[in-house]
């Protein structure tokens, strides 16, 4: 569980936002209706620093053309910000670009270094969100396409920490069924030497986990204490590559011991007190097509077994049964029709359907030298997460799994992820943040002195547009959290981050520093530095990236 955020949440581009918003609603007298009015930076600098469509988006709504109403409402927006704009100027069909004063600037940064936790949400009502993730049966090494889970559901559970939920992280073991007596007969197949199951393991680790169990004085025979043993060993593996790869889970949830608890025959028996299940052909089934399913799904097979679907609702009523609000999944992308039947499932038990997320990950293609290394951990033909760690990093790992959307496929470049060069954006990130922390060390100073707000307001600056840009873009960290928080995308904090370090790096192009000329000229471009170097810092903290201070 992380720490919650502060009671209070700064955000000087959310205020001028209000401001834009209040203006509008003044001039609508009474009409409803119409979009909300949107607040963007134009393409141009020149343009001024922000821009607002209200006026174009107001006048069908009182009657009057476009451009009377942005005079009206220039005069309305004047009044509310006061000192912080210098020019408010009407262009084109009835939009209205904002210049900002000097003092806004200078402000903004002060609250931004203020407020240790810039870019945290604040929730009125928080929710406890459990986010079961990686969950990859135990049957073999943690692969690179169990990477991008895991450092999906790990950076999804620290943006909504920051943004104010309370998170746990679970891992379910699927340590029982067909797969896993499959891999226990590949064990001892491999003890006896005999041929391999249809459809058994055929990974080099499955000799080695055959020598080991023999040598624990198991025998080929006993299959149940291969399961078990044989499952244990890989989980520990795969817990020991998470801890590398900086994924730490609260919970591991065991199948076999929700079986073994009687928590399958409960949620079973919950059904069928409710009416939801019916019997047909030997079978047992639920009439999840009763809550918008495509059909209705089996629950206990003719032969009298269990089928993984009664599993899975077994194990998020318990989820449920924990008191957790917001049951989130990441899923394989195999599972398209699961979430229909989830949330039919626990519709039936009486739950809140919507409670429940499924987010669908997308295939991993590790490429070098134009080629696709082909994945199985059946064949034993994979790139395990530790092989792609030791190869490029756990930054570089996680950045590259991260940057995409979670629906697409990632194509990971292996030459591309060694690069220590600009072209290489883990590295060009971490280089800006690096350097920066050259620079208040050339300056005599630490990240504290540097961030210090004494006199800023007093200051000559901002002096140069790169200074403006930069900060407009660290401004927009609270929205970009949001963002990623809502819509399940921490792939926009690689896109962000990668848009700081390209306004630093013209900044520092632009302007000088460490003896800069002018009242607080350089105290304020230090103070311009730190706020830069936390804002990278945090964003990658929120991904698990690290920060170096040196390259």
């Amino acid at each position: 569980m992380g720490p919650m955020p502060s009671p209070a949440a700064v955000d000087p581009t959310a205020d001028l936002r209000d401001a834009v918003a209040g203006a509008a609603d003044s001039l609508r007298g009474g009409a409803e209706g119409g979009a909300p009015p949107a607040l963007e930076r134009p393409p141009r600098e020149e343009l001024g620093d922000y821009s607002t469509n209200a006026p174009l988006l107001l006048a069908p709504l009182v009657g009057s053309p476009p451009r009377e109403v942005a005079g009206d409402f220039v005069e309305e927006l004047s009044k509310r910000l006061g000192d912080d704009v210098s020019e408010l100027e009407v262009a084109g069909p009835g939009f209205v670009n904002l210049r900002l004063a000097d003092g806004w600037y200078r402000r903004s940064l002060a609250t931004v270094l203020a407020d240790e936790r810039f870019g945290a949400g604040v929730q009125p009502e928080p929710r406890r969100c459990l986010i079961e993730f990686v969950s990859a049966n135990p049957t073999g090494p943690l692969t690179a396409a169990g990477g991008r889970h895991a450092a999906y559901g790990d950076a999804l559970a620290r943006l909504l920490e920051f943004s104010g939920h309370e998170v746990g992280r679970e891992y379910y073991v699927n340590d029982t069924g067909g797969q896993v007596r499959r891999f226990a007969e590949s064990i001892a197949a491999r003890m006896t030497g005999d041929e391999l199951p249809e459809d058994g393991y055929q990974g080099e680790y499955v000799a080695e986990l055959a020598a080991q169990l023999e040598s624990e004085g198991i025998a080929p025979t006993e299959i149940e204490r291969l399961e078990a043993r044989g499952t244990e060993l890989m989980l520990a593996q795969v817990r020991e590559t998470l801890g590398r790869f900086g994924v730490e889970f609260d919970a591991f949830a065991s199948e076999r011991a929700l079986h073994e608890s009687g928590g399958v025959e409960a949620a079973l028996g919950q059904l069928r007190e409710r009416g939801q299940v019916y019997e047909s052909e030997g079978a047992v089934w639920l009439r999840t097509s009763a809550f918008g399913d495509d059909k209705d799904r089996v629950l206990v097979r003719s032969g009298g077994e269990p089928t993984y679907f009664l599993a899975d609702v077994a194990y998020h009523s318990d989820k449920l049964r924990r008191d957790w609000e917001v049951l989130i999944d990441v899923l394989g992308a195999d599972h398209h029709g699961y979430v229909g039947r989830m949330r039919a499932a626990l519709a039936a038990l009486g739950a809140a359907p919507e409670s429940f997320e499924a987010l669908i990950m997308q295939l991993v293609h590790i490429v070098e030298g134009g080629a696709r290394a082909q994945m199985s951990k059946r064949k034993g033909e994979f790139v395990t997460l530790d092989e792609l760690v030791d190869d490029i990093g756990r930054d570089a790992a996680r950045f590259f799994m991260l940057h995409r959307s979670h629906d697409t496929t990632v194509e990971l470049d292996l030459e591309l992820a060694r690069k220590q060069s600009n072209e290489n954006p883990v590295y060009y990130v971490q280089y800006a943040h690096a350097r920066i922390a050259s620079i208040l060390r050339k300056a005599g100073v630490d990240d504290a002195v540097a961030a210090t707000a004494a006199g800023l307001t007093e200051s000559a600056w901002p002096r140069e547009a790169a200074e403006r840009t930069l900060l407009k873009r660290l401004l927009e960290l609270p929205g970009e959290v949001a963002e990623a928080t809502e819509r399940r995308a921490p792939h926009r904090l690689c896109a962000y981050a990668g848009a700081v370090a390209a306004d630093f790096h013209s900044f520092y192009r632009d302007c000088q520093v460490v003896g800069a000329e002018g009242e607080g000229v350089e105290q304020a471009r230090l103070a311009l530095c730190a706020a830069t170097k936390r804002t990278i810092a945090r964003t990658f903290g929120l991904l698990g990236i690290d920060a170096p201070e040196r390259m």
